[in-house]
């Protein structure tokens, strides 16, 4: 049995509305169907198990619904689907259990706030090919956080200059360093480009130190076979990682990607908040992450506390717990990737978020490159909020005897610099 659970929002009753999509999401139609019988809608019809009122709304989430009304009645409904009637295909799942229902007549709002699969899923699926052990194993980082950072498209680097900065960062020790999402193959650095002056960098500080720096090349296209030879180009090059763009790939291209990799598959989730960012429609990201680790992603893009954009700490916080949590076994657990206008100023936040995990990916763009010694210094400095925040020292105090996290702090400690 396959279970969803909707937050509903109407006017009218929230019992007739759960009934509705059972319905409607199932064996429902507008007339008698020839053949259809009593047993057959036993095998595979939708039924509600469980209604849990909420407080009412004063305004509605479709206003265009409302007409009318001043108070709008709510509640979260649990409703099972049976694996008959939808199997094990993500797509299915997609059209029958969400996509039809945001299309109901009479619903003032309408969210997705859970999903609970059946070990089906897990078997019909591969899920991560390296996660959080791989990632780990791969940058030879242990106890603390991988620390990474961005190359950013509006630097406007060239390959041989994007291959400076990276020299750069890779004597500091950074540990991972990334595509922005926005730089895929461009006319002024293409991909082949950037691949050919970049890794042998990393793979001569390898040779030096024994350390692989992990650098994700942006390889998405909307031609699985296109994504496909940018993939090969940078494995034969020696690259272990490259970042996806798991919205303008969709479910296909990142199915036919995972099936033939041999790179750790870096989400990134732009397009998501076009799905969540109104509270009473849309999805919760502990169901529609569940989709991209099923289909194999391995480190995931999650925000972080005190971001540039609009999500709330709260929000940051339930995607942490999401993505950390198993589906079925703890091989299905995506490396967090914490972003977005970080430095090490929210390092003691987040390692109280995380319950004082430390098995992550901490990203920071500006945070590093725009440190005022240098992105050398900007790893530095983020390596020192972490150990002080590991430690439980203050970072002022840590920063005392630390001068690349005391440039950091007054630099961006206002947070306008990150």
């Amino acid at each position: 049995m396959i279970r969803l659970t909707y937050r509903i929002e109407t006017a009218g009753s929230p019992e007739a509305m759960a009934a509705k999509i059972a319905s409607d999401q199932s064996t429902g139609t507008f007339v008698a169907l020839p053949g259809e019988t009593e047993e057959l809608k036993a095998r595979v019809a939708a039924r509600v198990a469980a209604i849990r009122p909420l407080p009412p709304a004063e305004r509605a989430s479709f206003p265009d619904e409302a007409v009318g009304a001043h108070l709008f009645h709510r509640a979260d409904v649990d409703i099972d689907f049976p694996l008959d009637a939808v199997g094990t295909d993500l797509s299915a799942l997609m059209t029958i259990a969400i996509g039809g229902v945001f299309s109901i007549k009479g619903m003032t709002g309408i969210r997705v706030v859970g999903m609970k699969l059946p070990p089906e899923f897990a078997d019909a699926h591969p899920g991560p090919q390296f996660g959080v052990s791989g990632s780990f194993a791969l940058t030879g980082v242990k106890d603390r956080p991988i620390i990474g950072t961005i190359v950013k498209p509006a630097l406007g680097l060239r390959p041989h200059e994007t291959a400076e900065m990276v020299g750069e960062l890779i004597a500091a020790g950074v540990d991972f360093i990334k595509d922005d999402e926005k730089l895929m193959s461009p006319a002024y650095s293409p991909l082949k480009d950037r691949v050919a002056t970049i890794m042998p960098r990393i793979l001569d500080h390898e040779q030096k130190t024994g350390k692989k720096v992990m650098y994700a090349f942006g390889i998405s296209h909307a031609d699985p076979d296109e994504m496909m030879r940018n993939h090969d180009l940078v494995l034969a090059a020696g690259g272990n990682c490259a970042v996806v763009n798991i919205n303008s790939i969709g479910f296909g291209g990142l199915s036919f990607l995972r099936k033939r990799s041999g790179l750790v598959l870096h989400a990134h989730r732009n397009g998501w908040d076009i799905l969540t960012r109104h509270a009473g429609l849309g999805f919760e990201f502990s169901v529609w992450q569940q989709f991209w680790r099923l289909l194999g992603v391995d480190q995931f893009q999650i925000n972080g506390i005190r971001v540039k954009y609009w999500e709330p700490d709260e929000s940051f916080v339930r995607s942490y717990k999401a993505v950390s949590t198993p589906l079925f076994s703890t091989k299905d657990v995506a490396l967090p990737v914490i972003g977005s206008g970080q430095w090490g100023g929210q390092a003691p936040e987040t390692i109280a978020a995380t319950q004082g995990s430390t098995d992550l990916l901490y990203l920071c763009g500006g945070g590093i490159v725009s440190h005022p010694g240098g992105p050398g210094a900007g790893v530095k400095a983020i390596r020192q909020a972490w150990e002080a925040a590991v430690a439980g020292v203050p970072l002022e105090a840590y920063a005392k005897d630390h001068a690349e996290l005391a440039q950091s702090i007054e630099k961006f400690a206002d947070g306008k610099g990150a």
